[in-house]
């Protein structure tokens, strides 16, 4: 039987996942009925519910994601709660198509229990995102509701 991954060996796993693109990997890491908050996601849902529609969400990332990111200044601090971490990091970020960089700051608060994300709480810099890209006025106009 493999040994049980705490809530920072699971952050560990998913921040690595993230970084090296393997995207169709990273619902293994989350419980059949863990929920997702996007919490600072400009436009579209904040909320997704359930490793099966968590894996769809990675599988569409990873298809069509232009970014490369590369995770930096990563602190990841244990709570009262042993199930819970809150993890602070920047992305260097790369936009294969504009070749434009940026670093981007995120949070995220997880849920840990036996090994598996139940909960998390993603608070990710979208803006940055957005620039880097060339979407700001896109994203301007989708909160504009044009």
């Amino acid at each position: 039987m493999s040994e049980t991954l705490s809530p920072r060996e699971v952050f560990h796993e998913l921040l690595t996942g993230v970084s090296e693109g393997r995207f169709s990997e990273l619902a293994r890491l989350y419980a059949e009925d863990a929920v997702v908050e996007t919490v600072l996601q400009p436009v579209g849902p904040r909320r997704f519910e359930g490793r099966a529609v968590l894996a769809e969400r990675f599988e569409e990332v990873g298809a069509h994601s232009p970014l490369e990111l590369q995770p930096r200044n990563v602190v990841v601090r244990e709570t009262d709660d042993p199930e819970v971490v809150v993890a602070e990091f920047d992305y260097h970020v790369r936009h294969r198509g504009t070749g434009r960089t940026i670093e981007a700051s995120n949070v995220q608060v997880l849920r840990v229990r036996d090994g598996l994300i139940v909960h998390s709480r993603d608070y990710h810099d979208h803006l940055a995102l957005a620039v880097v890209g060339g979407g700001l006025p896109q994203l301007v106009a989708a909160l504009d509701g044009e």
